[in-house]
């Protein structure tokens, strides 16, 4: 790979006043730092365009790592021309406008690269308006998404591009664009080691944002070096990568979920703390801390949900932040609880068997008779009032004929499942003896 700090161009006062974005965007693909899996040597854009097969693709990946830069440089590399677009501040007409321009570079014996920023904010008829302009070869849609394709692009879309995943920027990454922006502008940044730690931490994988905190430095016509507090002062602090509506939002909660349901409270907390540091809904962490108890504790401890609903009670009255330590002690309790999902998979075996068995009625002996006309019908003919029964059972069959498939519900062994484990038993124990 060639060097990424190969200084193509000297440092003088013209373009040492560009902004810096500008002076330390590569040059050539060669130059972008930290998605090897897709630039690399024998990688699948590397690939393309080495057999000259280029074919649209999406980028999907979080903010500031490398997507329109990538999407320039392949239009260059393959002497393409290059149009781009928002999908937030674009319509049908610049659309209409491109579509049109392709095909006459097309018949002229240019392709054309579209590139669509934002491309999950097109509605689906404006995502199907590509489909034929990409089937008779006028263009190469390069598209761009923070969002997962598999729920915001078109499936017919999907079917004709290929889905390459951006990495979030590691730390050493985000070095190197440090250490090349240094070679750029002729000089070292003067802030401490543990301050050049600090802002590639503050800076969250995206290169963007590195770059403008360090031209925020640069401005400052520093004459001395800065320790770490007067950096962290200086700048205002960045909240970490998050969307509430976006994939990020429901990465961050699933690995809160799983964690709770490994009883690991350690990364449930940090997952929590994540969270709720990127500005979530607290009352939407509290509801879904409400379906983990329902979910994967369940009844194997009785008080899980009622623990999440005062809890929620308490936050109510608290308020944010003096409540916020509430939602840590019922991640903890969470964590460390039995665990069953014995209700959840009896209740989604049932739905099937509901599902298949179609709207049978029930046996006659459990319909309610109120009128006569209904008695001489023979409801509920043969019913057995349980209370009748030693120990209020009565063992009698209570599902259709039709349904064969009859058993849902399985205890857990843990916490107060066992007992309702050794309930069942007792109870299918008694109708086993009583048929015999």
């Amino acid at each position: 790979m060639t060097d990424l700090f190969e200084q193509d161009e000297p440092v003088t006062p013209e373009n040492y006043s560009r902004p810096l974005s500008d002076l330390v965007r590569p040059k050539k693909l060669s130059d972008v730092v930290g998605q090897d899996n897709l630039i690399g040597p024998n990688s699948i854009i590397t690939m393309m365009l080495k057999e000259k097969s280029l074919s649209s693709f999406v980028l999907w990946g979080p903010p500031g790592v490398g997507k329109t830069t990538i999407a320039r440089l392949v239009a260059v590399d393959q002497n393409i021309h290059f149009e781009q677009l928002n999908a937030i501040f674009s319509g049908v007409k610049e659309l209409r406008d491109i579509f049109e321009a392709a095909k006459i570079r097309k018949r002229n014996g240019r392709l054309t690269l579209l590139f669509v920023d934002e491309i999950h904010r097109f509605n689906k008829a404006q995502q199907d308006a590509f489909l034929p302009f990409i089937e008779d070869g006028s263009l190469i849609l390069i598209g761009a998404t923070t969002e997962n394709p598999s729920f915001s692009l078109n499936p017919a879309l999907l079917s004709r591009c290929h889905v390459l995943i951006l990495k979030r920027l590691s730390a050493t990454s985000l070095k190197k664009i440090m250490a090349s922006i240094e070679v750029k502008i002729g000089q070292r940044v003067l802030i401490s080691p543990e301050a050049r730690e600090t802002l590639i931490s503050m800076s969250d994988g995206d290169a963007r944002t590195l770059i403008n905190l360090t031209e925020q430095i640069i401005n400052w016509n520093l004459d001395k070096e800065l320790d770490r507090d007067a950096v962290v002062k200086r700048l205002s602090k960045r909240m970490p990568n998050f969307n509430r509506t976006g994939d990020e939002h429901f990465n961050l909660i699933s690995a809160l979920h799983k964690s709770i349901r490994g009883s690991d409270p350690d990364a449930a907390l940090y997952w929590l703390s994540r969270m709720m540091e990127a500005g979530e809904d607290l009352h939407y962490l509290f509801r879904r801390l409400t379906r983990i108890a329902i979910e994967d504790i369940g009844l194997a401890d009785i008080d899980a949900k009622r623990v999440c609903l005062e809890s929620w009670a308490l936050y109510e009255k608290l308020g944010s932040p003096e409540g916020d330590l509430v939602l840590a002690e019922v991640t903890i309790y969470l964590s460390l609880a039995a665990k069953s999902n014995s209700t959840y998979k009896a209740f989604n075996k049932v739905k099937a068997v509901v599902s298949n068995t179609g709207s049978v009625s029930p046996p006659m002996h459990l319909l309610n008779a109120p009128t006569t006309l209904m008695k001489e019908q023979g409801y509920n003919q043969g019913y057995k009032y349980d209370h009748d029964y030693k120990d209020s059972f009565s063992g009698q069959d209570n599902f259709p004929d039709t349904v064969t498939d009859r058993l849902y519900y399985i205890p857990g062994d843990q916490g107060y499942e066992k007992k309702l484990k050794e309930k069942l038993t007792y109870f299918k124990d008694i109708k086993e003896r009583r048929r015999s």
